[in-house]
């Protein structure tokens, strides 16, 4: 009698709750990043990125996110013996996620392999690897970025960049001539300063003649250092001539530690499988890279490749959070129907994948516009004041879109067992990472001011779409008079760069996107047929269309 009420009254049945979004391609299952790939320079990569989307699409690679996440690094300052050792350990997933990151060439495949295509095939690669984990990024990027600024100084690239693209992972923490590659980080703000890097109060003192190539003596406190256990530094002093730019290596010639002490790892918001720290150099030998006294310029080569990857990261976490939401919404069931045939969650998802898309393609074409530079130098000033209009928008829009993907789950996605918590917590970095919206908006207003030809590029680039769509050309002509009009310039930036941003999205979409999607993108993005929030797309939107084209499917799912 007791078994039959207990069978009576079991509960424990699992129902209504879909398979977890894993053992998928990544990269097959996003129509967008396909067509991108091929339309953008990099088809010869297809069958790379292709096994890669497996890869990182696959039960493994998530799990080491979440690995590495639930174990964050640790700072050893000191060994047993009192012994100033300055270390971070990290969870064996996280080495993993470098392995498989690095041995992808998500941290220098333009360099390693120069070839057309080569920036837009590694900004598909990263951008399939961040939405697996992207603790593992900031190490990943800054070597990327870093080998443009060291080349600067020839003696200097000589001897790190063949270390830097080397297709090994090698987290040894020994001299960087002994180990089989190398990573590179970067330290430029200070407390007092942050984003004002000339406030910086760092010293540096030559010990013998001076200038590009020489050795000096540091002296400071760095406020953020990203990934303190990598190799050698990108960093600003000041010298007599000012602000000056700086590589510091974390082992000296003699095989012994350069001073570098770590002060502590930063308690952060998100982000957390990654170390950030504040850094003193005590007497910290260093070498000068570029001019004396011209270290912003020197070390901007670096800021713009890493702002290229805030456009990137912010792309993987959109489209990893409208693929969470979206995958929910097929199996879960609610009030009777799938939640994915309700029209109420078909206009939310149509509008998030919208704005992935969006996003997507902007960060491809962008990363286009970086392997045309390479051999066409008049295709920088384009480059330059494209990337600083894209990370303002695509990082902004990001944190709402997460939010919104989490809302899609209810409940279920406010627990940490579910990746969404993650995403909502890194989602507002790449707004803050490598300068703020406001200083991003800054960045174009001192670009149209001191580079006129950035401005005159990017008008050209517009214009090339003219006559594809009325509701296009409208846009940009109003974005021209807007630019015309030089009064409160900076009260307006805010609201002139998100302009700039739907004309380049516009432009874009426009010449390549389903029709379906940028009829939806020009009437809710640019025609005001939209509200304020995500899920206001006018009625007769084909909503299931643009849903289908973009959420992904396991194995034989229909």
């Amino acid at each position: 009698m007791l078994v039959e009420q207990a069978t009576a009254h079991q509960t424990h049945k699992v129902e209504n709750q879909p398979p977890p979004l894993e053992n998928y391609n990544a990269f097959k299952q996003d129509a967008g990043l396909c067509e991108a790939l091929h339309r953008e320079g990099a088809d010869w990569a297809e069958e790379r990125v292709c096994a890669f989307g497996a890869l990182t699409g696959s039960e493994h690679v998530i799990a080491l996110g979440h690995q590495a996440n639930k174990n964050p690094p640790l700072l050893k300052t000191h060994d047993r013996f009192g012994h100033r050792v300055d270390e971070v350990e990290f969870h064996p997933a996280w080495h993993e996620l470098m392995r498989i990151g690095i041995g992808a060439g998500v941290h220098a495949l333009p360099w390693s392999e120069p070839r057309r295509g080569a920036h837009v095939a590694r900004a598909a690669l990263g951008y399939l690897l961040s939405q697996a984990e992207s603790g593992v990024g900031c190490p990943l990027t800054m070597t990327f970025a870093g080998v443009p600024a060291l080349r600067q100084q020839p003696e200097i690239a000589d001897e790190w960049v063949p270390r830097l693209i080397t297709a090994n992972y090698d987290p040894r923490f020994i001299p960087a001539a002994e180990k089989n590659g190398a990573l590179i980080g970067m330290a430029m703000t200070e407390k007092q300063g942050g984003s004002d890097v000339r406030a910086n109060s760092t010293r540096a003192r030559a010990v013998s003649s001076g200038g590009p190539g020489e050795e000096y003596a540091l002296v400071g406190h760095k406020w953020f250092c990203s990934a303190p256990m990598c190799d050698a530094f990108l960093t600003l002093a000041q010298t007599d001539a000012g602000v000056s730019c700086f590589i510091v290596p974390r082992w000296l010639p003699d095989g012994t530690r350069n001073p570098f002490r770590i002060q502590r790892l930063k308690d952060k918001l998100g982000n957390c499988s990654n170390a950030s720290s504040e850094i003193e150099y005590v007497d910290t030998q260093a070498r000068m890279v570029g001019e004396d006294g011209r270290g912003v310029p020197t070390i901007i080569e670096m800021v713009n490749h890493t702002r290229l990857d805030c456009v990137m990261g912010s792309a993987a976490l959109m489209r990893q959070a409208f693929a969470q939401a979206a995958h929910h919404a097929t199996y879960r069931s609610a009030f009777g129907r799938r939640l994915l045939s309700q029209p109420l969650m078909q206009n939310v998802l149509a509008d998030l994948a919208i704005e992935s898309e969006a996003a997507t393609q902007l960060m491809m074409r962008l990363a286009r516009t970086y392997d045309e530079a390479a051999s066409d130098p008049s295709r920088r000033p384009f480059a330059r004041i494209a990337t600083a209009v894209s990370k303002y928008w695509v990082c902004k829009r990001t944190p709402g879109l997460v939010g919104e993907a989490l809302e899609c789950h209810g409940g279920n996605g406010y627990v940490e067992e579910s990746i969404l918590p993650r995403l909502f917590r890194e989602a507002p970095l790449n707004s803050i990472w490598e300068g703020s919206g406001n200083v991003m908006c800054l960045d174009v207003l001192r670009a149209m001011t001191r580079e006129p030809d950035s401005l005159d590029a990017f008008l050209a680039h517009l214009d090339s779409t003219v006559g594809k769509d009325p509701r296009v050309d409208r846009h940009i002509a109003q974005l021209k008079n807007d630019l015309a009009d030089p009064q409160n310039a900076e009260y307006r930036a805010r609201r002139v760069v998100e302009q700039m941003a739907l004309a380049l999205q516009a432009s874009i979409l426009v010449e390549t996107a389903d029709a379906s999607l940028v009829d939806a993108f020009c009437a809710s993005r640019l025609e005001g047929a939209g509200g304020h929030v995500y899920g206001t797309l006018p009625a007769g939107t084909p909503f299931e269309k643009i849903i289908e084209r973009a959420r992904p499917k396991l194995d034989g799912e229909p």
